[in-house]
């Protein structure tokens, strides 16, 4: 039902906005305000998602949790389809979502009302946060060790040089 509200809602305000605002500076310097933000919405969103990348490409190496840098994004992403659309109100919002402790009061909205129950990464599951591993329900939360520049860890066996195969080219990985 409130997403019904919005699509009527908003270009209703967006209208108004355009009427009040037209009446008051002109067609033309309207225009130009239009043109202008999106433009300079274009230019911060830029930025700022390439902030929010790096972020997440941080939080991916470093192994933690990687919701609040995609929910940074996430936003900036919102935020840049409004700055795109015409209309002042869409810009105020747009241009609000681009600031990070707007941002910020957003998550901590968020996580107030939404409630994890389990995520994974790297195919083990995890629990979210307040998890008690103590309650039966499985592993708490687990991080795995740093890993080492290029070592690949792997079980071998020796083989005797003197059980070569007999064919040669027959590896002993191919059947015949």
């Amino acid at each position: 039902m409130w997403l019904l509200v919005a699509f009527i809602g908003v270009p209703l305000i967006e209208i108004a906005l355009f009427i009040q605002v037209g009446g008051l500076i002109g067609l033309w310097p309207t225009l130009l305000i239009v043109v202008l933000t999106a433009m300079l919405g274009t230019y911060l969103v830029r930025s700022q998602g390439a902030l929010a990348l790096s972020e997440l490409r941080s939080s991916f190496n470093d192994l933690r949790d990687p919701t609040e840098p995609l929910a940074h994004g996430a936003m900036i992403l919102i935020a840049g389809a409004l700055l795109l659309t015409p209309g002042f109100f869409t810009d105020a919002v747009g241009f609000a979502l681009l600031t990070p402790p707007f941002r910020r009061a957003a998550i901590a909205y968020a996580r107030k009302h939404v409630k994890v129950e389990r995520f994974e990464m790297g195919g083990q599951a995890r629990r979210g946060p307040g998890h008690d591993p103590r309650a039966g329900q499985g592993p708490g939360p687990h991080k795995s060790p740093p890993r080492d520049g290029d070592v690949i860890e792997g079980e071998y066996v020796e083989v005797d040089p003197s059980k070569r195969p007999t064919h040669p080219g027959n590896s002993g990985w191919t059947k015949h």
